[in-house]
């Protein structure tokens, strides 16, 4: 055996290992069975009673196995060949008691029986999931073999009848996989037509490129009658030699013949055998296991591109959906922390870019802005109360019983003061207009945030914090907002009011801010949004074109302190909403989480459980994968 040869079913021997630990033992159901699948294996099959288990005894050259009637293998068992220099030591080791040397095979046969039990329980059925079993002695080649339940027609031991359809089941996902080596055991005593594995093997290698005959039970044929026919290749070819196999009879077993003189006898039989002489060199289990060694350390050699191409293909698929995922989270408290202000950095980058144009939505303000404010200004009903009927009425009421003497001060003010309060309502549908753009932009931003996806109550948490942060600018800026416009009432521009005189003596016009207006709402019979200046009085003071001329003056007063308003109002409303929620949208959330202790931030990293599992199996594959790579890369130099 070469360095070469060990080192390569070495490798696929640890491989299959790490596979079934982590749930990847291929012939079964189960979503990662693609690296077990494209291992090179030799499955055993046979049917009940065709020396299926002497052949492995002889193969290993111990009694370990299982015996008895009716479905005695009822779990694949993996068998790894480990051939060692110490012809002092021989020994076992289960893949789930790693830590365990059994010396006594008699208690490996157990083992095998109690192990299985464990996971079929009493009841006879049989599991697709393996027993991993190693072998270390200097009497075996390196091989790995994988005994399967034995093909059966009949069910036995109050077995449910479908367990005859679940072994050929089971049976056939392993066989049928490309890589798999198929080791058919037929007896020499029945037709090889009706062969349990060989009908098998002809229906999943109908060319026979990865079937390895084998008959047992040579010296039990009835006298005159000899299996050259199926020996020689002539009954049923395959692309591999048949090998001959005799077995211990089952007297031998009973007196507990030894494995080593059983090996003796057979080859006695195949030199002196008038039959088979001729063929000697090729029959008998010593010559099966180097045959199947040799050949499968060629198929491994052959594989190592595609199990490597494989390999880095899934490791690929698996980072990047971990990516989508997240990676898993640690358990202390610090990295906790960060791990909650890197998810809030990662949300907060995404609510910047909508407002700031990195991603639609912001220009929702603009619009608040450009169009909702102005169109709300527009319709306040300073018509109604300029109109020539409500100006008597507020001018007489504020003179009480001395009626104004030159101008009707009291009047103006009362006049102004209530025009002015129409504002508050614009102002404040403003805000509350931006605050509903804003909270959009908070849940849309939680939408695409996809770090954030894997933790609910976190994103509850932030989008809580968020909502009560946005709430707090609102208030504010309602609270701007109206201070403004009650600014405008509480001090009122006196050089309008003084320059008035004086446009009138010019022809009637009111010059505001470089724009001249005229017109006619003296003119026209009654005040109006931004009318003209009333024409000079000739008529009694009381006369209606004197308070037409009241109504039109206050009348462009309030269009003046509408525009100023157009302007300051989303000053306000920027500087007190938008510009806070970029600023500090979380400042409040961060000092929260602050006082958190271990245990309260553990609760907002709670994940879907779904998810949990999903990223628990991706990093358990990338695990499997990862391994796998560096064992191919251990003995690169023996390809």
């Amino acid at each position: 055996m070469t360095a070469q040869m060990e080192s390569l079913i070495g490798l696929v021997n640890r491989i299959q290992l790490a596979c079934t630990s982590l749930g990847d033992y291929g012939g079964g159901d189960n979503a990662f069975s693609s690296l077990w699948d494209a291992l090179p294996s030799v499955a055993v099959v046979g049917g009940q009673s065709s020396g299926k288990s002497s052949v492995l005894e002889s193969i290993v050259g111990r009694d370990f196995l299982p015996r008895g009637s009716g479905i005695v293998t009822r779990r694949p068992l993996v068998l790894q060949l480990h051939k060692t220099e110490d012809r002092s030591q021989e020994y076992a080791e289960f893949a789930h008691l790693p830590r365990r040397r059994f010396t006594d095979f008699a208690m490996v046969r157990k083992e095998i029986a109690d192990e299985t039990d464990r996971i079929t329980g009493k009841s006879k059925q049989i599991s697709p999931v393996p027993i991993h079993l190693s072998i270390y002695s200097p009497n075996v080649v390196n091989l790995t073999l994988i005994d399967l339940p034995g093909l059966t027609k009949v069910a036995v031991d109050g077995q449910s009848e479908n367990i005859v359809q679940d072994i050929e089941n089971m049976v056939r996902g392993y066989v049928e996989k490309p890589n798999c080596i198929i080791l058919a055991i037929s007896p020499a005593n029945q037709d090889i037509a009706t062969s349990d594995a060989i009908k098998l093997a002809r229906e999943v290698d109908p060319a026979g490129d990865r079937t390895f005959g084998v008959v047992t039970k040579l010296d039990l044929m009835d006298k005159g009658t000899d299996a050259l026919d199926v020996l020689e290749g002539r009954a049923y070819r395959l692309q591999h030699p048949w090998v001959g196999i005799v077995n211990r009879s089952q007297a031998d077993i009973n007196k507990n013949v030894d494995m080593i003189v059983a090996r003796r006898r057979e080859r006695e039989y195949f030199a002196t055998s008038p039959e088979y002489s001729h063929l000697a060199s090729k029959m008998g289990s010593e010559y099966l296991a180097k045959l199947l060694s040799q050949h499968l350390e060629s198929v491994i050699r052959a594989r190592i591109p595609s199990i490597t191409s494989l390999i880095n293909k899934n490791i690929d698929e698996i980072e990047a959906e971990l990516d989508v995922m997240g990676r898993p989270l640690a358990s202390d408290a610090g990295a906790q922390l960060y791990t909650i202000l890197e998810l809030c950095r990662a949300f907060f980058k995404i609510f910047k870019e909508h407002l700031e144009g990195g991603r639609p939505g912001g220009d929702r303000i603009y619009g608040v802005f450009d169009n909702q404010l102005p169109a709300a200004l527009r319709k306040l009903p300073f018509d109604r109360h300029l109109s020539l009927q409500n100006v008597k009425k507020v001018v007489s009421e504020a003179d009480g019983y001395q009626p104004h003497l030159i101008a009707p001060e009291q009047g103006y003010r009362r006049l102004i003061e209530g025009s002015l309060n129409y504002f508050r309502g614009p102002a404040e549908a403003s805000v509350d207009a931006v605050h509903f753009v804003l909270k959009e932009l908070v849940r849309k931003s939680m939408g695409e945030c996809q770090e954030l996806k894997r933790f609910p109550s976190l994103q509850a948490a932030i989008a809580a914090a968020s909502i009560e942060a946005l709430e707090k600018f609102r208030d504010q800026s309602k609270r701007t907002v109206v201070r403004l416009v009650d600014m405008e009432s509480s001090y009122l521009t006196v050089d309008f009011f003084r320059k008035l005189p004086q446009e009138v003596e010019r022809g009637g016009a009111v010059e505001r801010g470089g724009a001249v207006e005229k017109g006619g709402a003296a003119e026209k019979g009654g005040a109006a949004v931004r009318g003209g200046s009333p024409a000079p009085i000739t008529v009694d003071r009381m006369a209606d074109g004197h308070f037409r001329r009241i109504g039109s003056n206050v009348s462009s007063y309030v269009n003046m302190i509408s525009d100023t308003l157009k302007n300051t109002i989303p000053k306000a409303v920027v500087y007190c909403q938008v510009r806070e929620a970029k600023l500090n949208l979380l400042n409040l959330f961060y000092i929260q989480i602050g006082k958190r202790e271990g245990k309260q931030l553990s609760e907002l990293l709670d994940e879907d459980p779904a998810l949990m599992e999903r990223r628990q199996q991706a990093a358990k594959r990338l695990e499997l994968y990862k391994k796998a790579r560096d064992e191919i890369d251990s003995v690169s130099w023996a390809r």
